[in-house]
């Protein structure tokens, strides 16, 4: 093996690089129009477009990825995680057309990829399944009953958290089902969807395997991916919290079990269900590298990637089971572009300032990314994964706090402030969760965060903010207005922090040194360059580190305390000028009903004429590979539908004018 192929996009393409770099073996890299000029792309050895404005035509071609590999003379193909990585039929032509595919064989794939299938596997291995039916979606409309509620439905081919729906009553079986289906033909090109009892409060824990050609089968232990929302994790752990010893060797004999009873080769995961009472039951198998793999190779000391090539290459495994050891603790937090105050929508967009955390016992796994890169709304909103390790569980959680408190992504939402609050969350420390704790909790989570915001002292980061715009004019001012504006001397500025109006009456304002009185104190700030946005702000006879970085002239985020306070000088004039975009809403005047993100519309719900009430479906948004419900906000009727299916949306572009007047 020579040349790989990397078949995939991202950090998943950039981890399988490093690896063939260390193994010396070179790497071709396919990309779509839309990763054009990404930096992670510069470190292949060869790149190739592949042309075309869908998927379809790009990471999930399978003809023009095979004439791809012969074109550049790789002899394998790696598929990372999604798109192809379990898809049967790319596995076989790889293999038809001589080409070495990097995961199981087309046979293990059929057998474990669909859910149905492994679920008929396992009950033949004698690993414990969860009640469940299959059948068409009017077959399963006929036989839901069968299973008492609450149920879950999935798509067959499903997998990432993509089709699968939890239902409570007979009146959402219907739409959720269609649903289901219609997500499962999108991304996995088979509609098949299936139901089977679903476990309340349960633990998401799965086993790591690999296999060899020769027979050899061993696991690297579990890991803990209890930590979802809209059922895909943001946070797993290695080893699992959870399970006591006893059940860590059951449920790992099992995996092994099963992944032998097939002749199962190359690395894949085997998912399980685990109840309040550590009973377990098998959920589906990933026939695939997974994303959480760096907690295994953090507590194993084994590269995965490396493993998967060696097994392609016919190597026979030089591991043994009593080789492997599972040392301290390891946890990923999951970077994404979404808003986690707006039920996580995607929230794609450019960042205007960028910068990850490093040190010892820190490891991102991202794609490169620097300030003014833009995250595409037509992928998967991960930024990247962020690990941190330790001696213990605790250990590894204070390096995740340390590291999340020096993740700086401005410009564009994103969930790293989330979860930070979440990993120093009591619930967290003492691991009361399950897969629906944050589903069920994000109302009294977000309220726990904004007040752990509000108990820190706000002078602190204003003061560091007032500082910082004393500094000099500034360079982009547009106009000497804005220039004065920026340095002149006034005896009283207004500051706005969080909607809070602050009156200083400054003094003395020579940078680095402010003095100002507020509310009856005289304080005396000074601000020393750390470097790199870091600073150190003096205020009295103290001193704290903060990190401050300029949005836009007169606005500065300054993060204190691991909390991020946007701060604006009311005195710069453009400020007051600058509209602010409406969120998606509808307003009693207009009655407009906006696109929350850009996306493409994949259902629309409602005809013009139609009365709808508060919380009844209007339209479906696809962004980011995430099916976005926009629900009517009032009473009323449908006065005009701007939008059909299949159009693609920009965000606050009017989709629905609805007529609130009850006339």
């Amino acid at each position: 093996m020579n040349k790989i192929l990397i078949a995939n996009r991202g950090e998943i393409a950039a981890r399988i690089i490093r690896t063939a770099k260390k193994m010396r073996i070179k790497t071709v890299l396919i990309y779509a129009p839309q990763d054009a000029g990404a930096t992670y792309l510069k470190e292949a050895d060869e790149t190739v477009l592949l042309p075309g404005a869908s998927l379809s035509d790009t990471y999930l071609n399978i003809d023009a990825i095979i004439a791809t590999v012969k074109a550049t003379n790789a002899d394998a193909v790696h598929p990372g995680y999604g798109f192809l990585s379990e898809n049967a039929l790319f596995a076989k032509a790889c293999r038809d057309n001589g080409i070495t595919f990097i995961g199981p064989t087309p046979e293990a794939m059929e057998a474990m990829g669909n859910k149905i299938a492994a679920r008929t596997v396992a009950t033949k291995a004698g690993v414990p399944v969860t009640q469940g039916i299959t059948g068409t979606v009017e077959e399963l409309l006929q036989r839901y009953h069968q299973i008492p509620f609450p149920i879950l439905i999935k798509a067959a081919a499903g997998g990432g958290g993509k089709g699968m729906r939890v239902v409570q009553t007979d009146s959402e079986i219907k739409e959720a089902l269609e649903a289901t289906a219609r997500e499962a033909k999108n991304y996995f090109g088979d509609g098949t969807v299936y139901i089977e009892k679903y476990i309340e409060n349960p633990r998401h824990i799965e086993v790591q395997v690999l296999g060899d050609s020769f027979g050899n089968m061993i696991h690297l232990y579990e890991r803990e991916c209890t930590l979802q929302r809209r059922h895909q994790k943001i946070i797993e752990e290695a080893g699992s919290p959870t399970l006591t010893p006893e059940v860590r060797e059951q449920i790992c004999a099992a995996a092994v079990q099963l992944a032998a009873s097939i002749g199962y080769q190359n690395a894949g995961t085997l998912e399980f269900l685990v109840a309040p009472d550590l009973s377990f039951y098998f959920l589906e198998m990933n026939t695939r590298i997974q994303v959480e793999h760096p907690v295994t190779e953090l507590t194993t000391g084994i590269d995965i990637v490396e493993q998967q090539i060696r097994i392609a290459r016919g190597k026979q495994l030089t591991l043994l089971q009593k080789d492997v050891q599972q040392k301290g603790h390891a946890i990923e937090c999951r970077i994404y572009a979404e808003d986690p105050e707006q039920q996580f929508l995607p929230s794609p967009g450019k960042m205007s300032f960028y910068k990850e955390p490093y040190g010892e016992n820190i490891r991102i796994d991202g794609m490169l990314l620097q300030s003014g890169d833009i995250i595409s709304g037509d992928f998967d909103p991960m930024i990247c994964k962020l690990i941190t390790y330790g001696t213990d569980r605790e250990a590894a959680r204070k390096k995740m706090i340390e590291a999340l408190n020096h993740y700086f992504i401005y410009g564009i939402k994103n969930n790293s402030s989330f979860l930070l609050g979440l990993v120093q969350h009591p619930d967290f420390i003492e691991n009361n969760i399950s897969t629906k704790y944050i589903d069920t909790h994000l109302d009294d989570l977000l309220s726990h965060f904004k007040n752990e915001q509000e108990k820190q002292n706000s002078l602190t980061p204003l003061s560091a903010a007032l500082v910082f715009g004393f500094r000099a004019k500034h360079p982009e001012a547009k106009n000497i207005w804005q220039q004065i504006g920026y340095w002149r001397n006034v005896p009283l500025l207004e500051l706005n922090l969080s909607g809070q109006t602050f009156n200083l009456d400054i003094k003395t304002s020579t940078y680095p040194f402010v003095q100002f009185e507020y509310a009856g104190t005289l304080y005396n700030a000074q601000l020393e360059n750390q470097g790199d946005h870091q600073y150190n702000i003096q205020l009295n006879d103290a001193a704290y580190p903060v990190t401050i970085f300029e949005d836009q002239p007169g606005s500065y985020i300054v993060r204190y305390n691991g909390f991020d306070f946007t701060i604006w000088r009311n005195d710069i004039l453009h400020i007051a000028a600058d509209a602010i975009a409406p969120a998606a809403a509808v307003t009693s005047k207009t009655g407009a009903i906006t696109a929350p993100m850009p996306g493409k519309v994949i259902k629309v719900a409602v005809e013009e004429g139609a009365v709808v009430k508060k919380g009844d479906l209007l339209l479906i948004v696809e962004a980011m590979k995430m099916e976005n419900n926009i629900l009517s906000p009032l009473d009323g009727v449908i006065r005009k539908i701007n939008v059909k299916e299949n159009d693609k949306v920009t965000v606050n572009i009017v989709l629905v004018e609805l007529d609130v007047s009850g006339k």
